[in-house]
C-alpha cells in the first residue's frame, strides 16, 4: 500500500499543480448563518481567488439564477486571450438545514463539488471549496466575490482575515483583473 501511495502522490501533485493543495484533510469552516439564497442570486464579480486551472483570464464573473426545479443555474464568464469564454453549471443546496452549503457541477457526469458561502452581506461574499485527495492532502479553492468589479483594499484584507480565522490559507490568493471589461452576455438566446 505504501508503494502505491508513493507512486500516486507525484501523479496527483502534477494533476493539481495549477491548484492550491495542502497536506492533510480539508478544514471545516463555519458557513453563513441564516443564508438567504434569494438575496445571493444575480451577478457577482471575482475580486480575488486561490489559483485554479479553470480560471486563467480576466473580467471573471458569475451569475446565479433559480431554475423552475429549484436548482440554481450557474453561468461563469471570463475573458482569456481576448476572447470571452463561458461555462454553464448547476448548483443545489445540499442540506436544507445549512443552505449556505451548496454543491456545484459543470458536467452532468461529475459529482457536485462543495461551494460553501462562509460569509456574505449580499454585496461581498467569501466562498470556499475543498476536496480531500486520499485523505493525504486537499485541494482548496477560495473566492472573494462582490457585486462591483472592485473593492477597497481594507475590505479585501478583512475578507482574508475571515478565511484565516477558519484555518483556510489564503497566502497564495491573487487578484482578478477587472479592468477594461466589456464582457457581453454570451448566454443570451
Amino acid at each position: 500500500m505504501k508503494v502505491m501511495i508513493v507512486l500516486l502522490v507525484p501523479l496527483l501533485v502534477s494533476f493539481v499543480s495549477a491548484q492550491t493543495f495542502r497536506w492533510g484533510p480539508c478544514p471545516t469552516p463555519k458557513v453563513q448563518p441564516n443564508f438567504e439564497l434569494s438575496k445571493y442570486l444575480g451577478k457577482w464579480y471575482e475580486i480575488e481567488r486561490l489559483p485554479a486551472s479553470f480560471e486563467r483570464g480576466k473580467c471573471i464573473e458569475a451569475n446565479y439564477k433559480l431554475n423552475p426545479d429549484k436548482t440554481i443555474q450557474v453561468l461563469n464568464a471570463q475573458t482569456y486571450k481576448g476572447k470571452v469564454e463561458g461555462a454553464e453549471g448547476t448548483a443545489v443546496v445540499t442540506d436544507m438545514r445549512e443552505p449556505a452549503k451548496l454543491g456545484v457541477r459543470f458536467s452532468y457526469f461529475s459529482p457536485y463539488a462543495p461551494y460553501w458561502v462562509l460569509s456574505t452581506d449580499y454585496n461581498v461574499a467569501l466562498v470556499y471549496s475543498c476536496t480531500d485527495v486520499l485523505r493525504l492532502f486537499h485541494v482548496d479553492f477560495a473566492w472573494i466575490l462582490a457585486r462591483t468589479r472592485t473593492l477597497p483594499a481594507e475590505t479585501v484584507s478583512k475578507a482574508k482575515e475571515t478565511f484565516s480565522r477558519e484555518n483556510i490559507d489564503v497566502s497564495k490568493m491573487c487578484p482578478t483583473d477587472q479592468r477594461r471589461c466589456d464582457v457581453p452576455d454570451i448566454f443570451a438566446p
